[in-house]
């Protein structure tokens, strides 16, 4: 039942319909003859150890999973099942030194056939040259330079967002609130729109998708991913309309210059090889974008205010960093992109937030060919896989894991390789720098403006697939008299 309940179908239709999808790839399972595999278990026939995984996400332990498989097998690599592929999980610094740094070479970016489908010709299903071209195009706009103009609006979407959905509110519940501010940043960014109205259009479009991401693509009603599938037609549908009318503005010159927004961007800019993007590819970038655009970011924001709620005194050291930015700004002055860079204390607290509650855990990728690593073969084809937790919790490379010292940030930071919340190497994540501004520039309002405690101290945050507090962080907020 616990099976059933997890795509929401009935127990014996889940069951025809998994049988039905998984068969065909359960004969791909078959081992090579002669290969000396890494340790592990494919757990049952054709759903490996999907469950467990997926259990121990839902409770907050994602992190057990990985932990456990490294003591019992091997610390270096171990193999496992998911989804109904083989896999090779590789864990510590030289796992994802040699992941990071072996794509095209060895390996490729894999994403499971569930989130292949949603996303279509987004990035999540570009490889090679392909992925090179468009990861440089969409870089062009959102590099950190490129990104040193949005900061004055970045701030007044976040003194907007306060005034409207924090000012006067005893209570907040903080995971679905911070969701508006980073999803009108989105929007304002991507698509040049402010109207809350239309921000807020689609907004819960997004949270269906985001719940059929990760699972088994069975698309029959009922099912998360069918409602997945629905969602995503649907904001692709708005996407297209203005994708339409923007190509109209742009013939006229009625609509914001190329480099006010990222879809005007892509209208008129090839890439390094001349081509233009293609009307139904811009589309689904858009929408890969608007999601990880500003669902990641909130999860960030979420497990940063239970952090400043439980840490009073990291609490004060961000207000006054914050507080002294203020003191060398006019009345209602905005922020400037050198502003944010004398935040490094509240990045440090992120970033140290980030190590021990990364919004994404996980990552994918698939050999290409065999090739031999720790002493054990990898057959081509077989799925690979990267977890945070084998490096961010390690004592070798962070002393002390489990304590939270934002001082490890510090200087040069910590060892390249050991701490990854946004991947490393070619398909490092493209908002990086994004995250750098949004972040900072929300706490710098947050902190000067209120404090507040946790209505649910103990409060549990899992895994689904994104970080999310169980109960969204409701905290009760205490005006701060300037």
């Amino acid at each position: 039942m616990e099976v059933a309940k997890f795509l929401g179908l009935p127990a014996l239709l889940f069951l025809l319909v998994l049988c039905f999808h998984l068969i065909r790839k359960f004969a791909k399972l078959g081992k090579k003859p002669n290969l000396h595999l890494p340790p592990g278990s494919l757990g049952w026939p054709m759903v490996g150890e999907t469950f467990e995984f997926m259990r121990e996400a839902k409770k907050g332990n994602m992190s057990r999973f990985t932990l456990e498989r490294m003591e019992k097998y091997d610390s270096r690599v171990f193999k496992t099942s998911f989804l109904g592929d083989p896999m090779a999980v590789f864990c510590g610094m030289a796992g994802n030194k040699f992941l990071f740094s072996n794509e095209n070479k060895q390996v490729q970016l894999w994403w499971p056939s569930s989130i292949r489908k949603l996303l279509r010709t987004s990035l999540v299903t570009k490889i090679g040259e392909d992925a090179k071209l468009t990861r440089k195009l969409l870089l062009s706009f959102l590099s950190g330079e490129a990104l040193r103009n949005f900061v004055p609006k970045m701030d007044s979407i976040a003194r907007s967002h306060l005034n409207t959905h924090w000012k006067g509110k005893e209570q907040v519940i903080v995971y679905s609130t911070t969701q508006l501010y980073t999803y009108s940043l989105a929007c304002c960014l991507f698509l040049s729109i402010e109207d809350p109205a239309h921000v807020s259009k689609f907004s819960s479009k997004f949270e269906e998708l985001v719940k059929g991401m990760l699972g088994f693509p069975v698309n029959l009603p009922g099912t998360k991913f069918h409602q997945a599938m629905k969602a995503a037609d649907e904001i692709r549908k708005e996407i297209k309309m203005l994708v339409r009318q923007r190509k109209v503005d742009l013939e006229e010159k009625a609509s914001p210059s190329p480099s006010q927004d990222l879809l005007s961007h892509l209208l008129v800019t090839p890439d390094a090889s001349g081509r233009f993007m293609p009307q139904e590819e811009i589309i689904d970038i858009m929408l890969q974008l608007l999601f990880a655009g500003h669902d990641t970011s909130r999860s960030a924001l979420s497990s940063i205010m239970k952090y400043l709620g439980e840490m009073p005194q990291v609490y004060e050291q961000v207000l006054e960093e914050q507080l002294e930015i203020s003191r060398g700004k006019g009345t209602g002055e905005l922020l400037q992109w050198e502003d944010a860079q004398k935040m490094k204390y509240s990045w440090n607290v992120a970033s140290e937030v980030m190590r021990l509650s990364p919004p994404v855990n996980t990552n994918f990728k698939e050999a290409i060919r065999d090739f031999n690593y720790a002493g054990y073969t990898i057959p081509k084809g077989w799925k690979l896989r990267w977890a945070t937790c084998s490096t961010h919790m390690d004592p070798e490379y962070f002393p002390n894991p489990e304590a939270f010292d934002a001082s490890r940030f510090e200087g040069e930071g910590p060892t390249a390789y050991s701490y990854v919340p946004f991947g490393r190497g070619p398909r490092m994540c493209l908002g990086i720098e994004l995250a750098r501004l949004e972040i900072p520039v929300f706490m710098h309002h947050i902190v000067e403006r209120f404090k507040w405690d946790l209505v649910n101290p103990d409060e549990k945050f899992k895994y689904d697939p994104l970080l999310e507090p169980v109960k969204g962080l409701p905290v009760r907020l205490h005006p701060r008299h300037v």
